[in-house]
């Protein structure tokens, strides 16, 4: 999968095939995670899964986040069988040699702190249901991360990104669509890949969104993208093979666009736009804010468009303006 390392992936290709509906009761849960991991009937996978069905329902993430969670914990357990231990008995430095052992195995120190913290809500959950007795992760330090400024295409390279599909074909109108909302709103790829036809409105210009935790918002659409998704409409039944698809975006199956798939035809016209960084949706994502911040919006503004639900999320951008400045101070002024 793009943007992690040979490692990430290696590590975390057993769970990579994750149903986000557990299977119904104790036993089925057991046998769920018995069957897709090869492990025992522990009880304790009865409490992964009762925590993973918490997650769901009641905090309503999304079901990228409860595989992330389950692959986490799943983790975990194997490396206490290896020590003869349980969920139970594990203790502060069960988890730091955990941590270590992922250091060990070239995880980056990003995706060691994303264990910690599926660690830390397991057993806070856990906790709270008198399952165990302390939590082992309490006294344990997340590890420190570097911060890195987050990359932005020029305006002129997404000018030249917008040019790439050929609109004279069905695919290419639903490409031009993708890529002009993808950078008019900012959205997550998910959340474009998830839109449906009913919460477009060209009328209002907005587009209804489901970000993470489930939460909705609303975010205006230029009158590019506008334009961009009305003449991709007509020419959408030609994806539609069985029945009509409440879906935006279809692929050539008739069925909703995947992450992955979006991924791919982002690549593909990146490359052909000459642009020499991968590109992936969060790079479109961060140009939307980085350039909205540019032009003078308001923090404020800028995180409720991103669906950020802490404004410290949506600061680092103000750092890239920052960086930006200095660079054209240094470039144009002649005592620099």
């Amino acid at each position: 999968m793009p943007g992690r390392s040979k490692a990430e992936q290696e590590n975390g290709a057993a769970a990579d095939h994750f149903d986000p509906k557990p299977a119904s009761g104790v036993a089925g849960r057991k046998a769920f995670c018995g069957r897709q991991y090869g492990l025992d009937s522990s009880p304790w996978l009865h409490e992964v899964h009762d925590y993973l069905d918490y997650a769901r329902v009641e905090k309503g993430l999304a079901a990228n986040s409860i595989s992330n969670y389950q692959r986490d914990l799943i983790h975990f357990y194997r490396f206490l069988l290896g020590r003869g231990k349980s969920f139970a008995d594990a203790d502060r430095d069960d988890v730091r040699a955990f941590l270590a052992a992922l250091y060990g195995r070239g995880l980056s120190a990003r995706s060691v702190a994303r264990h910690l913290i599926s660690l830390r809500n397991f057993f806070r959950f856990l906790a709270r249901e008198d399952r165990v007795h302390s939590d082992p992760t309490a006294e344990v330090d997340a590890p420190k991360l570097e911060q890195t400024l987050p990359r932005y295409l020029t305006t002129d390279e997404v000018d030249t990104l917008l040019k790439q599909p050929d609109i004279s074909t069905p695919l290419g109108l639903r490409d031009k669509a993708m890529l002009e909302l993808l950078y008019a709103t900012g959205m997550r790829v998910s959340e474009l890949v998830h839109l449906r036809c009913s919460d477009f409105d060209s009328g209002l210009g907005i587009v209804r969104c489901l970000g993470k935790g489930n939460k909705e918002r609303l975010i205006p659409v230029g009158k590019s993208a506008l334009r961009a998704v009305e003449a991709y409409l007509p020419g959408r039944s030609a994806f539609c093979k069985n029945g009509q698809s409440p879906f935006l975006f279809l692929n050539r199956r008739g069925g909703p666009l995947s992450r992955v798939g979006f991924w791919k035809i982002l690549a593909e016209y990146g490359r052909r736009a000459g642009i020499s960084v991968p590109l992936a949706p969060h790079l479109v994502r961060h140009s939307f804010a980085t350039h909205l911040l540019e032009r003078g919006a308001d923090l404020r503004s800028i995180q409720l468009m991103l669906g950020h639900s802490d404004i410290s999320t949506t600061q680092i951008y103000t750092h890239v303006l920052t960086q930006r400045l200095k660079q054209v101070y240094q470039t144009h002024h002649p005592r620099a």
